[in-house]
């Protein structure tokens, strides 16, 4: 045998090795990817039909149920009750696109097993129970119902928690779309259009994107100023009109563009219930870059949060890519800092619950189709963000900023409500703009997160935000 006839059987060898390698990979190792895949139109069409189990509420309104076909009992068709409402929470399950949201993450439980694999039909002979489990989430429908009829025809996000617990009460991403649209017969094109739409309404603004929260992270700061000993509430600071940022040019300004005060000296209460920027771009350094990341992480910035639904990371920089006019911008909440709104709810809620920030969650029990518990979750305290004194202390600046500052519209009347409203950078177009809080003050029901990215140029979180929560939390405390 020539070179030439060689060279050629050996890469002949070498493809078909090559072949052999991977058809052995794809039908002994990788399978269950391949099998399991809701694209595979195998795995599709034997899913199709299936019985489902329930989602409901904490107060038993149903979200998804399975409704039997009158032709033929054994096929089922998905309805989703409240559309809108619950859509980017719950999401869907559909034959042309696979699961969402909760029916994805959850899909194993609530999907009947019966006649779906040769295990299930193993698992039957074992005498295990096939049939789909059922949800029930910590969502309250009422709270729920309220947070989407304050946030009307604006784009953001609502997030409510029970502090002491990290139940989520409610949890509205805006706009939304109806979740039966995807097993519609058209359901191709109106999806397309949904995919199409530059606001995102398949989106689930309140945990799979991030915003600049802008001045409700002073709430951060201020506490890593108080628990570290760097300043408290009668701490007072040089008011000047702009604040230089070191080694630079530019400068940051209040929101009016004026001092803080009377242009001589301010206090941290009162720079915290104005919202001063030029007093916190100060106080961030005072505190250093090392210690206010220390202080976020603690809030579970820059940490994967474990929760019910794939979560974006909230971010706040590495102290050595933190320089000095960086380190301020970021005391502000502006430059790279970034956060879910459930992230900011998490923030208001540790305030509120001494200090510690607890696991958030959202599916509460699993039950089987008897009705008894599979699984239930018991609340437990992810981190103790800051001690107990230092909560109190910005939990007191944070009621003032609802009494006589910035949140005003937030109030509830005959309860004491606590909070901070925020506004970031609106150089490339509208703002994003919050308010963040809880109450009562004396007694922590809920924490909230707002946010609105659409409120016009001129938007605040005192003049958009605050009014949304204030009308959740009023809906809440005085039913």
């Amino acid at each position: 045998m020539n070179g030439p006839i060689r060279r050629i059987a050996g890469f002949l060898f070498i493809a078909f090795g090559l072949l052999l390698l991977n058809v052995t990979y794809i039908q002994a190792i990788a399978t269950s990817t391949y099998r399991d895949n809701p694209l595979n139109p195998r795995v599709a069409a034997s899913i199709s039909g299936k019985e489902r189990g329930l989602i409901v509420t904490s107060d038993g309104t149903i979200l998804a149920r399975s409704i039997a076909d009158p032709g033929d009992p054994s096929r089922f068709a998905r309805e989703y009750p409240e559309g809108p409402v619950y859509a980017q929470v719950v999401g869907y399950s559909s034959l042309l696109f696979g699961d969402e949201g909760l029916e994805r993450v959850y899909a194993d439980d609530l999907r009947s097993r019966r006649d779906l694999t040769v295990s299930d039909v193993i698992n039957a002979l074992m005498g295990r129970d096939l049939r789909p489990k059922s949800l029930e989430l910590t969502l309250d429908n009422g709270l729920q119902q309220a947070a989407f009829d304050a946030m009307g025809d604006n784009t953001g996000a609502v997030v409510a928690i029970d502090p002491k617990t990290g139940a989520v009460l409610a949890m509205v991403s805006t706009p939304s779309y109806n979740p039966e649209v995807m097993l519609a017969p058209n359901a191709t094109e109106l999806r397309g259009g949904l995919l199409d739409d530059p606001d995102e309404p398949l989106a689930n603004r309140a945990v799979s994107r991030t915003y600049p929260p802008g001045s409700t992270f002073k709430v951060v700061v201020a506490s890593s100023a108080v628990e570290n000993g760097i300043a408290g509430p009668t701490t007072t600071f040089h008011d000047p009109i702009e604040f230089p940022l070191p080694g630079s040019t530019s400068t940051i300004s209040n929101y009016d563009r004026g001092p803080c005060g009377d242009g001589t000296t301010v206090t941290l209460a009162e720079a915290f219930r104005k919202s001063c920027n030029t007093i916190f771009a100060t106080l961030g350094l005072q505190v250093g870059a090392q210690t206010l990341y220390d202080t976020a992480v603690s809030f579970s910035f820059d940490e994967p949060v474990r929760f019910d639904l794939p979560t974006q990371q909230s971010f706040f920089p590495d102290p050595s890519d933190l320089d000095g006019p960086a380190l301020a911008q970021s005391s502000i909440g502006g430059r790279d800092v970034r956060a879910t709104p459930l992230e900011m709810a998490l923030v208001a809620a540790t305030i509120s619950n001494d200090g510690n920030l607890m696991q958030p969650y959202l599916v509460s029990r699993v039950v089987d189709a008897t009705g008894k518990t599979v699984s239930e979750v018991t609340p437990e305290i992810r981190t103790t963000a800051i001690s107990a004194a230092t909560a109190t202390i910005v939990s007191q600046m944070m009621e003032e900023v609802v009494a006589s500052g910035t949140g005003t519209r937030a109030t509830v009347p005959n309860v004491r409500v606590a909070g901070k409203t925020g506004t970031s950078d609106a150089s490339s177009g509208s703002p994003a703009v919050w308010f963040i809080g809880f109450a009562p003050v004396d007694d922590p029901t809920i924490a909230i997160a707002v946010v609105v990215l659409n409120g016009g140029e001129d938007a605040t979180g005192g003049s958009v935000a605050a009014p949304i929560a204030g009308e959740v939390l009023r809906y809440w405390l005085q039913p």
